[in-house]
């Protein structure tokens, strides 16, 4: 199984339509599909600004932005599978399909070690690909992503948010970093999984 966050920045671009089709005709039963929170986090932070919330509520109302991605996305090609957990997810991949993860199991009652926004949709995704036992997890943004670059590089310059690297750090999973152009070198990926 493999774990693909699609970043939130690609909400208006046409890339975004590229990449869920490709993982739709080449990853039936191996892909689930991992939404960032794009303009819909970006109302989140602006309202906290504003209203002065604290960082829980801001993580309910981030796991809410990601779930009107995962929506968008399966607006976009209607065959993905919305799915909320581990079983839903399971079903959907026994079935063929392509999964996109809805995180509202995720919304907290109390503050933890997740309810902050250095833990974002990136962290998330390796959190989820640690939970189901991924194989890879591949994290797309929209800009250029400098391949030799280290995990704490791009941390460090806010391509990956910042725990990223501690979430993926003793991970048993192949961890890669896509820029929005690189759909086609998933598409090999997938065609040709010994890769």
């Amino acid at each position: 199984m493999w774990v693909v966050k699609i970043g939130g920045s690609l909400g208006h671009d046409p890339a975004l339509r590229e990449w869920l089709t490709r993982l739709w005709e080449v990853g039936g039963g191996r892909v689930v599909i991992v939404p960032g929170g794009g303009d819909f986090a970006d109302a989140v932070r602006q309202y906290q600004r504003e209203w002065q919330f604290d960082d829980l509520a801001a993580h309910n109302m981030c796991l809410l932005a990601m779930a009107q991605y995962a929506i968008l996305m399966q607006g976009v090609v209607s065959e993905l599978v919305l799915a909320s957990n581990e079983d839903r997810i399971r079903r959907a991949l026994r079935d063929g399909r392509v999964a996109v993860w809805v995180p509202t199991d995720l919304m907290r009652s109390t503050p933890d070690s997740m309810t902050n926004w250095e833990t974002t949709s990136d962290s998330l995704a390796a959190w989820l690909s640690s939970s189901l036992n991924a194989e890879r997890l591949m994290i797309v943004k929209s800009c250029e992503v400098d391949a030799g670059a280290s995990l704490e590089t791009l941390a460090a310059r806010g391509i990956v948010d910042r725990r990223f690297p501690t979430f993926v750090r003793d991970a048993n999973y192949v961890v890669e970093i896509f820029g929005k152009g690189d759909a086609g070198v998933m598409r090999d990926r997938l065609l040709n999984v010994a890769v």
